[in-house]
């Protein structure tokens, strides 16, 4: 029988987990939705609400994106384009919507002679040593 058993959706990296706390009104008119069959479950719910919202400021969102000059998705640096910025002589000014990535063979010097300043509106994955060596230009 677990033989028939796939997985549908990996778990981890495409996704971050975050905590929220709610009144017991909004949790049971959640449950409610759940019970009627509108959700499958109230992860669903929650999902699908913050999609409406962030759809429902679609343009104001997209001029934002625009005015700060913002990459939106997944922005990975690894430690051969670091060492390109390095022997360029310049450095980077790291602007990502959704999740930026530094590799794991980047050293904490080699990130500190290349990032100027790192802004991440969604998650940024390090190594701890990176994260701290970039903690005064992290915005």
């Amino acid at each position: 029988m677990a033989a028939s058993v796939h997985e549908l959706r990996p778990k981890g990296g495409d996704s971050e987990k975050i905590t929220i706390n709610l009144g017991y009104v909004d949790l049971g008119h959640i449950d409610l939705l759940v019970q009627e069959g509108f959700y499958g479950n109230r992860t669903d719910f929650i999902r699908t609400a913050i999609r409406n919202q962030v759809e429902r400021h679609a343009d104001a969102a997209r001029q934002s994106m625009t005015r700060k000059s913002l990459d939106v998705g997944l922005r990975h640096y690894s430690r051969g384009d670091l060492e390109a910025v390095r022997a360029s002589g310049r450095m980077l000014d790291i602007r990502v919507l959704g999740l930026a990535s530094i590799a794991s063979d980047v050293a904490p010097e080699l990130a500190r002679a290349t990032i100027a300043s790192i802004t991440v509106l969604g998650a940024l994955q390090a190594s701890a040593a990176v994260k701290a060596a970039l903690a005064d230009r992290t915005r």
